[in-house]
């Protein structure tokens, strides 16, 4: 059963750890997470962007697929489904289709249109018990063709969404998606210590945690942050195992070009990079 990521990630912050999001591109992906969870007892959100929704056909195929593999393997860590960065409508449409958590990003509107819609989200949501992620102050790179800069967020706008009762509150920090460039300047400690002295208990969410060095996730941990978001690392993980498997020309052996083979060391290599991360954030034996 899919739980919403309140309690795992209020835990969480007064523990000292971050629970990861790993985001799921295909059946392979969410099973050598979720297996990995439940082998290391950790907690676990299952991150879904509205581009890889479409991709697996429809948020409401990658929910049953989800509730139904949970079921299937005898997951019993807790387990959030969670649509990562989401317009308006894409909320919407995860709250239809059965999702446990939702991401509403407005960091792209004015403050003021950012704070009503995510006032209306936060309404739907607590009525049907899920958590909401809000996202202030754009995080850099390219996430489905919306790009920033990596800008920090004003700590001020921060606690004036946080006020409205979302379950967790990502800002950026100086954080960027995908791989960081060589010239990339590093985390913004300040901003972040002003946000939470701002939002107090709110769990704060790292998004881009692809690349960032070790010693900077452990103090944004300390300074409370909950959540951190990894895709690109299992993607580069999973690309670099395949690449090998062809390249010693194992789909040309025996069955070799089954994908049940040929996908094998892929997926084995996403478990290996999410317990890596896991055992970093600090969420093993948490479950």
């Amino acid at each position: 059963m899919l739980v919403s990521a309140e309690e795992m990630l209020k835990k969480a912050k007064a523990g000292k750890y971050a629970v990861g999001q790993f985001n799921i591109n295909n059946l392979e992906w969410t099973k050598s997470i979720l297996l990995t969870a439940q082998e290391l007892n950790s907690p676990v959100i299952l991150g879904v962007s509205e581009g890889a929704g479409k991709y697996m056909t429809g948020f409401k195929t990658v929910a049953a697929m989800v509730d139904a593999m949970v079921d299937s393997l005898g997951i019993t860590v807790p387990v959030a489904l969670h649509l990562d960065h989401g317009s308006y409508e894409g909320a919407k449409a995860c709250i239809e289709a059965g999702f446990s958590s939702i991401m509403f990003d407005g960091s792209h509107y004015p403050i003021e249109e950012n704070v009503a819609k995510t006032k209306e989200l936060v309404a739907i949501c607590k009525e049907k018990g899920l958590s909401l992620e809000a996202e202030v102050g754009s995080i850099g790179g390219e996430e489905d063709g919306v790009i920033g800069a990596g800008e920090c967020a004003d700590p001020d706008e921060c606690k004036a969404v946080a006020d409205l009762g979302v379950t967790m509150l990502a800002a950026g920090i100086g954080n960027i998606h995908g791989k960081y460039p060589d010239n990339w300047a590093g985390l913004s400690f300040e901003t972040l210590d002003a946000i939470q002295q701002k939002t107090g208990d709110m769990p704060l969410v790292l998004h881009g945690g692809t690349g960032i060095p070790e010693d900077m996730i452990k103090k944004a941990i300390s300074l409370g942050v909950a959540k951190i978001n990894v895709n690109t690392e299992c993607q580069l993980s999973f690309a670099a195992a395949t690449r090998k498997y062809i390249e010693e020309g194992k789909d040309l052996q025996g069955k070799g070009f089954d994908p049940r083979k040929l996908l094998a060391p892929g997926a084995e290599a996403i478990r290996a990079t999410v317990k890596e991360k896991m055992e970093l954030f600090g969420s093993v034996g948490k479950a």
